[in-house]
């Protein structure tokens, strides 16, 4: 599908936003290119990013989404630690976390990289891992300053592919 087909496509929800995402976005060919286009076509742009490809070169008018992989997701290995460089503070970084471990690592992560400075924090519950209650309740009984986020597409779809 050319980029003009997207943005075709994209104008028929008659939608502000856009959020370019699934897989590895940036292991797309193209993707710098297709959120140029986005923005320049008025859109309200996002970018959900595994943190593991440069964001360097990424339009400063997207909000990038970074995840950045905890140990127990056994991916910690994948992120890109200079990324953190190129964030902005309206931009958002993710931890998807599978334990009580990976909550006391992302802990300390934030203070040693100053994230809290940065851009949004966002701490979620991996699915069918961790108890969404448990992260809850450390990050209220620690005064954590990040936002809390539920995986919404696997609540409300169960997971399934295309969803």
């Amino acid at each position: 599908m050319s980029l003009d087909d997207i943005l075709l496509n994209a104008s028929k929800y008659n939608c502000p936003y856009v959020c370019v995402t699934g897989g590895e976005p940036l292991a797309q060919p193209g993707c710098f290119d297709l959120l140029n286009k986005l923005c320049e076509s008025g859109y309200k742009v996002s970018l959900e990013t595994s943190g593991a490809r440069d964001i360097s070169q990424v339009d400063s008018r997207v909000m990038v989404v970074m995840d950045i992989k905890t140990p127990g997701s056994q991916e910690v290995d994948k992120n890109l630690i200079d990324n953190i460089n190129f964030l902005k503070s309206t931009d958002q970084i993710k931890f998807v976390l599978c334990s009580k471990a990976d909550y006391l690592w992302a802990c300390d992560f934030i203070v040693e990289h100053n994230l809290m400075d940065t851009c949004c924090i966002l701490f979620s519950p991996s699915w069918n891992e961790l108890d969404a209650t448990a992260l809850a309740n450390w990050i209220i009984e620690d005064r954590l300053n990040v936002r809390y986020q539920l995986q919404l597409h696997k609540i409300l779809w169960n997971d399934t592919p295309g969803h």
